[in-house]
């Protein structure tokens, strides 16, 4: 499909001698044919679209599977529908996904090392009077040695324009994404990794809270994927689970590439142990643009989710039943202080009165000798 018409700020002052491009716009672009690209003023708008050939009459985009060593001959038509003649730059340069999750090209100032690489447009600029179009031969050579798998990457127009107002130089930037599919053994594969979980609970210790489960998408194989998500929390043994709601699919990940994701999951029970579990389905596009859905990828991970408030009530209780058990150990301590005591008394007693008994005879023997 066309590529995004960009707009790249280059700052001037006294000193600066080199640009230094700037993101400053991406308009997206829908249908088969590139939605023009104007200036400010509405006096410069060109659009790109693919030529029609043996490839087909109306593509989005340009798609080849090619193998190593392979050659390959397409072209792209250039119009000018403003005004003013327009002089275009035309170069070809590798893609990578945004933050944002669209597809962007490397500026003519970083090196490309796939499509921006192979791909030779018989012609480095068209220039174009008003109201006329071009069309701009190029070839995707495939190195003998290129790796098996997907590559993107998209063939440029771009106008380079100075804005004395604000000082600066403006590069408007006009294309259409170019995929190749390097034949060979293809492994398309998805990981998920730093999987992890949060909690957040309400103060009320028998009401469920919120779980947060975060992880990364990693392509590590060499082609290009999507894919479908799902996020599940449960208690302990798999008990209590609660299911994500729909979750968006990420971008297309070229190979290399990784994306962040963020799942918010409603009322988990806070049942101390937690166990997040996340699945992808990768979605492979083949160059006729067929989708095949490929075997489930899963991880888990675990954390907590502790009642605090149920905690402690559990606590305080707790602390009750010990001071209560405490108490009562002491009253039966006293208690058998004192029958020890008494008991020694009764028998001091006694002793007291058996020897006073035994002592009365010998004394009265005494006293009639």
């Amino acid at each position: 499909m066309p590529l995004p018409a960009t707009r790249r700020k280059t700052t001037v002052t006294t000193f600066a001698r080199t640009a230094v491009l700037v993101l400053l716009t991406a308009l997206a672009l829908t249908g088969l044919r590139a939605t023009p690209a104007a200036a400010d003023g509405g006096d410069v708008t060109w659009t790109v679209r693919t030529a029609p050939n043996s490839y087909g009459a109306d593509r989005s985009s340009f798609s080849y599977a090619a193998n190593p060593g392979a050659r390959v001959e397409d072209a792209m038509v250039v119009s000018n529908r403003g005004k003013s003649p327009l002089t275009l730059a035309v170069y070809a340069a590798d893609g990578f996904t945004t933050d944002t999750g669209q597809l962007d090209l490397l500026t003519g100032d970083k090196k490309s090392v796939g499509i921006g690489d192979w791909v030779h447009a018989d012609r480095t600029s068209v220039v174009l009077p008003p109201g006329e179009s071009v069309e701009v031969p190029f070839t995707v050579t495939v190195p003998d040695n290129a790796t098996p798998g997907d590559y993107v990457g998209g063939v440029l127009t771009s106008l380079r324009q100075p804005d004395e107002a604000e000082g600066i130089n403006v590069d408007r930037r006009l294309g259409i994404r170019v995929k190749l599919r390097v034949g060979g053994d293809l492994r398309p594969t998805l990981a998920i990794e730093n999987l992890h979980v949060d909690y957040s609970g309400p103060a009320d210790p028998f009401a469920s809270g919120d779980a947060t489960v975060t992880y990364t998408i990693h392509n590590t194989g060499n082609a290009v994927l999507s894919a479908r998500q799902s996020v599940s929390v449960a208690g302990p043994f798999g008990w209590l689970r609660a299911e994500a709601g729909r979750i968006p699919s990420p971008p297309e990940l070229l190979p290399g590439e990784s994306w962040k994701v963020t799942v918010p999951v409603h009322g988990v029970a806070p049942g101390v142990s937690l166990t997040a579990t996340a699945t992808l389905t990768p979605l492979l596009t083949d160059p006729s643009g067929s989708t095949t859905a490929l075997d489930p990828v899963r991880a888990t991970a675990h954390g907590w989710a502790v009642p605090w408030m149920a905690l402690l009530i559990l606590v305080l209780l707790i602390a009750v039943i010990a001071g209560a058990v405490l108490r009562a150990r002491r009253g039966r301590a006293r208690r058998k202080l004192r029958e020890d005591v008494r008991v020694r008394d009764a028998v001091e007693q006694a002793l007291r009165e058996k020897q006073a008994t035994e002592e009365a005879p010998e004394a009265e023997k005494t006293r009639e000798g």
